[in-house]
């Protein structure tokens, strides 16, 4: 299954995870949580998250994946919560990092959007 990452070249993956924080996270942790202001998103490394909306499991998610994106590019409160299944090596963007890299880079741009509606879409 193809993530967010795969359709960006070593260049460009360079330039989205500069815009960025690396952070780890622990096992159990719930970095984003549903109807919550949209402040961040973050791009997986290593580990595996749980996707809940009403707190039912609705996708599993993990490295090259993209979290927190829909909300910010909707300009709406959070649809679901996100918890670590496993610890989680992450680059954690804030919505300026997120809307700089929209304008910066349209590449990035279209494939943000293409994610964000796909999960609409499936929710």
């Amino acid at each position: 299954m193809a993530t967010f990452f795969d359709s960006f070249t070593p260049q460009e993956v360079a330039r989205i995870s500069a815009h960025g924080r690396r952070v780890k996270l622990p096992e159990g942790w719930s970095p984003i949580w549903e109807k919550t202001p949209a402040d961040k998103a973050y791009i997986l490394l290593d580990g595996t998250v749980s996707v809940r909306r009403h707190g039912a499991e609705i996708a599993t998610l993990g490295a090259g994946d993209i979290v927190g994106e829909a909300a910010i590019v909707g300009h709406s409160l959070r649809t679901a919560t996100v918890v670590a299944m496993t610890p989680l090596q992450a680059i954690h963007f804030t919505d300026t990092d997120i809307r700089e890299l929209i304008e910066e880079m349209p590449a990035f741009a279209e494939k943000l959007a293409a994610v964000a509606q796909s999960r609409v879409k499936t929710d």
